[in-house]
């Protein structure tokens, strides 16, 4: 249920419901805005039949929100949409952000040099697997704990805030040590006990879509992070499985405007995992600015025939320097700037 304030309701009124609605055994999620307040009262159906609530004092109207995610739903926010602020980087908005980095941190050389590139290119953040799940078992995994250390080394040596990889709760507390950003990959989408415990450390947190998840089934899983207080969430759109071979796997980029219509959270699109080949990733990427993406994580290294894990798919980093102006156009028509 979503609870409407009138405009001229007291700060009174506001907590007198979220009271009522904490009463009554439900939750209560407030969202403020320039002119009026929003309250969901989130939880069992039963609990909140019996709030009550129409013409209490200050109420303007009670809106049932219909889609089992709650906080997710854009009709919780009204429809605005989300701008996150991460270590002093904005992503949504106004603003296409540009993530970019290695799929896996190798060796220090590798992870500065990439580093030092991505931080002149104007990228917004650094991506970086220090842990790297692969379908192989004997594929390289990542150095764990020696590749968050040197996550950290560039970024003290950058400024710019990391985006990093989760795949164990028992490494959280590490990645949090380094991560600005924690990232659910794919294969983790739906391990909900991750998810509560991401949401419940406060760190924003990029959830990609399985590879044969529904949408819904993406914005659930953003609803376990959110209901535990963890606001800052990105969806990202990394390509689903389709019977298509000419590539890794399928962009949906109509995913990309159908999630900013149900939800506001912002939206990004990795295309290197989508297209598993480096010579569709500059296309994508404009597709992906004209398809109202909030930003891009895209993949790069300073010698991808020599990367050990996806090189076919990352940039050499010198076609990161052009990025930024090559996608300043798209940009510019979506009435955005490339940050």
């Amino acid at each position: 249920m979503m609870i409407v304030m009138k405009p001229s309701a007291t700060e009174e009124q506001i907590q007198a419901v979220v009271t009522r609605i904490e009463d009554a055994g439900a939750r209560a999620h407030l969202s403020r805005g320039d002119v009026m307040t929003v309250i969901g009262a989130l939880g069992d159906r039963e609990h909140v039949s019996r709030l009550g609530l129409e013409g209490a004092p200050g109420v303007e109207k009670l809106v049932p929100i219909l889609k089992p995610y709650k906080l997710a739903s854009s009709q919780l926010s009204g429809g605005a949409p989300s701008v996150l602020e991460i270590a002093g980087r904005k992503i949504g908005g106004d603003n296409f952000a540009l993530i970019a980095g290695p799929c896996t941190v190798e060796s220090r050389d590798q992870v500065l040099s990439t580093a030092d590139v991505v931080n002149a290119a104007g990228a917004t953040m650094f991506r970086g697997g220090a842990y790297k799940p692969r379908t192989s078992p004997y594929a390289f995994q990542g150095l764990g704990a020696e590749g968050l250390r040197l996550l950290q080394e560039a970024k003290e040596r950058t400024g710019l805030p990391v985006v990093t990889e989760l795949m164990d709760a028992r490494d959280l507390p590490a990645v949090l040590e380094v991560a600005d950003v924690i990232q659910i990959g794919a294969r983790n989408m739906q391990n909900y006990s991750l998810l509560s415990e991401v949401g419940r450390s406060g760190c924003a947190v990029l959830i990609k879509r399985g590879l044969s998840s529904t949408l819904e089934e993406l914005l659930m899983a953003a609803e376990y992070v959110l209901k535990e207080g963890n606001e800052n969430v990105l969806l990202c759109e990394r390509g689903i499985r389709t019977f298509e071979t000419a590539y890794r796997f399928t962009l949906d980029l109509s995913a990309v405007i159908v999630a900013k219509r149900l939800s506001d959270l912002p939206v990004i699109v990795d295309p290197s995992h989508a297209a598993g080949r480096r010579d569709l990733v500059v296309p994508l990427s404009k597709a992906a600015v004209a398809a109202e993406a909030d930003g891009l994580m895209v993949e790069s290294h300073h010698e991808p025939q020599e990367a050990l894990c996806d090189g076919e798919q990352a940039l050499p980093v010198e076609a990161l320097m052009g990025m930024k102006d090559t996608l300043q156009p798209f940009a510019s028509a979506m009435g955005r700037e490339v940050i």
